[in-house]
């Protein structure tokens, strides 16, 4: 092959200039557009480019004297140009493909993933602090190794949408959602005789609708080479149990397993459910050897084994290896437990209801008999309507739907995020109880006719006190008759202004997503929801503060709900988290003070979240069986709240085992939140790929300054702009609604709410960097003109000055592979002094972009001098043109030294630098003068 045809060169065809990139299929030319987009690219297969006219070798155009204009536009030029790399030259190569600039912790998971030839990991990082980011990582970066062309994200149906709006948003990636709804559409969009998950190559797949036997066959035999599951612990293998949902998950996930080079993420914030068993078995599918490993009496070998597997870390890990080098990128959270008494009406209701309770499960003590009776007290508890509800059921022997399949134990029950009214069918009813349950029935009804709920006045003060806080809170409920009673009732007690939803599983997906969006744009808005919303929908944009409206009876339960909110993408500094409980409630004391207060004041006091299993659950079973049976219920509202001798004991229990909890979660994080990767060596990584790319500032300051010239008006305000969009050229308000006038713009990431956030990947900014270098290098352009030369005079330097912007392109091969990869890099390189063939001083990278960006001129300059001062400089690049190589290479070396580290840092191949392209291409000259001496 000649060298003209090396991946890299230019070449001329069918009019365009374009760039060869690497392609291993010998008849085939992958080209791509200087300067153009990804999108661009375009495959020509050699045969016919006789047919076609062949190509031309081409040159990129040095700058003459005609491409002067402003030297201010020389900033533009510089940005645009960085901006618009997608392949640089730092040893990420999926930095420039990213449209958000990660946190270095975020970067962990991807050292890890690259120490493996096949990634297999368990990421199972806290709630909210990253984990979807971390696995979009990961997977953009095989994608641009050339590892991965397909890929399949398996998750709930309910985080379908999520997973392919982060995609979207974050890789410019557009996937697929495959689940029943969107079955009979696919298979019309495709017109072979592919099944769908060949034919799409990137897929969003509800977990539901390929567990079953016929579609996981289907699913299996065209498998992409990379799939994320999110959520894994809802797939991990129950102990001892029959054939259900989750079983089925759990063999789908092991078949996907089997093949053994087949890259493989599991993600969850909660990975162990107290069964070690359990977590093995999610283990086992990274790694066989695995669900062998006892992990409480792993030998040390063992354990390193996991270590390079698995990563766990809690918001204080997070913050320990930040060590105030970086700003903690998570709000604090103000949790307060709010109390309310029953109404005499109410307490008429409750006191009745326990008596019945009682008597139900000291007749007859039978496990279900007891569990219906808990049920029955927590749903009158819960609203007037979901305990009208549920006797009304029971009366008319109708059996309500249980969201839950197949629970084995009351510990599931507890932690279930099922929002229907459990059935009372387990319940025994005599005569004389069935009268009871009438007069209860009865008496509810009476209470919500008269408003007797303080539950719901208490909700509405705390609501009213939070919305004049500028918080737009989420009220998490535990049965859809209370969320709808609710928002019923809040109605009159909040501000008209005030936009009030309810959103529960009664909603499909794709109802819920636009029910959340419609309210996501309110000002002043409050939503009400069931856990259906509870468990990895994002909330973060739209609200900042959590009441729980019903006290839930698993602290797991209760972290998943504020982690809705309490996440990474929070711009609110401070977010709320209140638990509503009744202080003459037996029950809510109970769950209040032996459960989540104990557990509370551990995360309080240590920063340890603990998460509880089946069986630390089952203690706390225990434990409200005996309020049950022996709370006095004949004192009125001094009811008595002292546990029997055995509930004592039990309650001493429980708080052991949640200490022993504490103790291993502190103990496995101390092993596996792989704290002893070196935050500055991720942290000098990062910086090396800013400024080859350009940070966030370098996005902001080319945006506004490039719309400012080509005409476009903004205006800033805090921490966003707002840009009019009459203003716009047309090319770029494709890219925004068609109804907006003006247009709110932010660059930070968390973004504020109401504004668009603007990324350097975003396509706005794609368009911004072509028209920029369209107006720089094509002559017969209508836009605004951006200079390649420009001469001034300015205080900011002492003798003449050349600044000299390059592009480099440099060729990456991995020793051990055919890989090669087209590195682009902007170089800025000077010198000071009339004739740089003589004696000069050369400015280093940092002195000339000092200049580009700083230097300001000073007092007008004749064109003709400009021209003379620019042509003369041009005039001595002949004689430097050797310096011009020499520097291309030794940038080359460079890019060899930060492959080197970046070996040091993951482990595995050698890189060298086979070849920059030389001549390396001259973007920009700038001659800088200083200001003339007055005589006199």
């Amino acid at each position: 092959m000649s060298t003209k045809n090396l991946p890299g060169n230019l070449i001329k065809f069918r009019g365009r200039t374009w760039v060869i990139l690497p392609q291993e299929n010998e008849d085939i030319f992958l080209l791509k557009p200087l300067g153009g987009s990804e999108e661009e690219i375009t495959a020509v297969y050699k045969p016919l480019l006789k047919i076609e006219g062949g190509f031309k070798e081409a040159h990129f155009q040095e700058p003459t004297i005609e491409d002067i204009d402003n030297f201010e536009t020389a900033q533009l030029l510089f940005h645009a140009t960085r901006l618009s790399f997608r392949n640089a030259g730092g040893p990420f190569r999926c930095m420039g493909k990213l449209s958000f600039r990660p946190r270095s912790y975020q970067v962990v998971p991807l050292v890890m993933a690259l120490k493996q030839q096949i990634t297999r990991l368990l990421i199972a990082d806290d709630v909210g602090i990253g984990k979807t980011v971390e696995a979009l990582m990961i997977l953009r970066e095989r994608i641009e190794r050339g590892d991965v062309s397909r890929f399949a994200v398996i998750c709930p149906p309910h985080l379908c949408e999520q997973w392919k709006k982060e995609l979207k948003d974050k890789l410019d990636i557009d996937a697929d959602i495959i689940r029943s709804s969107t079955a009979s559409a696919i298979d019309r969009k495709i017109s072979t005789d592919q099944s769908v998950f060949a034919a799409l190559p990137y897929q969003v797949i509800s977990i539901d609708y390929i567990k079953s036997e016929r579609r996981r066959r289907q699913f299996l035999n065209d498998c992409p080479d990379f799939v994320i599951v999110d959520e894994a612990h809802t797939c991990t293998l129950p102990s001892g149990a029959t054939l259900n949902t989750q079983q089925l998950r759990y063999h789908l996930l092991n078949d996907i397993s089997k093949k053994l080079d087949r890259h493989l993420l599991l993600l969850t914030a909660t990975p162990h459910s107290g069964k070690n068993d359990e977590f093995s078995a999610l283990l086992g599918l990274l790694n066989p050897d695995l669900a062998k490993v006892d992990l409480e009496n792993a030998t040390p070998k063992q354990r390193e084994l996991i270590s390079k597997y698995f990563i766990q870390r809690k918001r204080e890990n997070i913050e320990r290896w930040l060590k105030d080098k970086e700003k903690f990128p998570f709000p604090k959270r103000d949790s307060k437990e709010l109390d309310y008494e029953l109404s005499p009406s109410y307490q008429e209701v409750y006191m009745l209801t326990r008596a019945l309770a009682k008597q139900l499960t000291t007749t007859n003590g039978k496990r279900n008999q007891y569990w219906a009776a808990l049920s029955l007290l927590r749903g009158i508890m819960s609203s007037p309507d979901a305990g009208i509800e549920m006797v009304r059921n029971r009366m008319k022997k109708k059996k309500a739907i249980i969201e839950i399949e197949e629970e084995e134990t009351i510990g599931q029950k507890l932690s279930a995020n099922s929002d229907n009214i459990e059935s009372l069918d387990g319940l025994e009813f005599s005569s004389k109880e069935m009268n009871t349950m009438s007069k209860i029935h009865d008496l509810l009804i009476d209470v919500k006719k008269k408003g007797g709920d303080k539950k719901v006045i208490k909700t509405g003060d705390l609501v009213k006190g939070w919305l004049k806080q500028k918080y737009s809170p989420i009220i998490f409920c535990r049965y859809i008759s209370t969320a709808k009673y609710l928002q019923e009732a809040l109605a009159p007690l909040l501000p008209s202004n005030v936009h009030l939803e309810a959103v529960t599983s009664e909603l499909s997906d794709e109802q819920r997503k636009e029910r959340i969006d419609i309210i996501g744009k309110a000002k002043k808005k409050v939503l009400i929801a069931t856990d259906c919303l509870s468990e990895g929908i994002n909330l973060q944009d739209h609200f900042d503060a959590v009441l729980h409206y019903d006290l839930p009876w698993n602290p797991n339960r209760l972290e998943q709900r504020d982690g809705r909110v309490d996440r990474f993408g929070q711009t609110k500094e401070e977010v709320k988290s209140y638990v509503l409980w009744g202080s003459d409630n037996p029950m809510d004391k109970i769950v209040l003070t032996v459960l989540l207060k104990k557990v509370r004041d551990i995360q309080r006091t240590t920063g340890v979240s603990v998460s509880l299993g089946e069986e630390n659950l089952s203690i706390m079973d225990e434990i409200l069986k005996e309020v049950l049976e022996e709370t006095n219920v004949n004192q009125g509202k001094q009811l008595s709240l002292d546990l029997t001798v055995n509930g004592k004991a039990l309650e001493q229990k429980f708080s052991n085992e949640i200490s022993q909890i504490k103790s291993k979660a502190e103990k496995l994080r101390s092993i596996f939140a792989h704290e002893r990767v070196k935050l500055s060596e991720i942290e000098t990584l990062l910086k090396e790929v800013d400024e080859a790319i350009g940070d966030v500032q370098s996005v902001e300051n080319f945006v506004i300054s490039a719309l400012k010239h080509f005409g476009t008006i903004t205006h800033k305000q805090d921490d966003h702009y707002t840009i009019v969009a009459d203003t716009l050229p047309i090319k770029l308000k494709v890219f925004f609604p068609s109804d907006l006038q003006q247009i709110p713009m932010s660059f930070v990431s968390p973004t504020p709410r109401a504004q668009i956030y603007i990324g350097r990947n975003h396509r706005f900014v794609e368009q911004l960097c072509q028209m920029v270098m369209n107006a720089a290098f094509e002559k017969q352009t209508t836009l605004e003109k951006v200079a390649r030369v420009a001469s001034i005079r300015t205080t900011s330097v002492k003798q003449l000055t050349v600044l000299i912007q390059f592009r480099v392109r440099n060729v990456i091969r991995e020793k051990s592979r055919r890989n090669e990869l087209i590195a682009e890099e902007l170089f800025l390189w000077g010198y000071e002094g009339l004739d740089p063939s003589v004696s000069k001083k050369t400015l280093s990278y940092n002195e000339v972009k000092k200049l580009l960006l700083d230097a300001v001129p000073q007092g007008d300059m004749p064109l003709e001098q400009r021209k003379h001062n620019i042509q003369e400089q041009l005039n001595n690049f002949e004689d430097i043109k050797e310096e011009f190589i020499k520097l291309a290479e030794e940038r080359a070396e460079n890019l060899v030294g930060a492959q080197s580290s970046y070996k040091t840092l993951v482990g595995g191949s050698d890189f060298k630098a086979v070849y920059p392209v030389l001549p390396p291409e001259v973007i920009g000259v700038y001659v800088l003068l200083p200001v003339a001496k007055k005589l006199f």
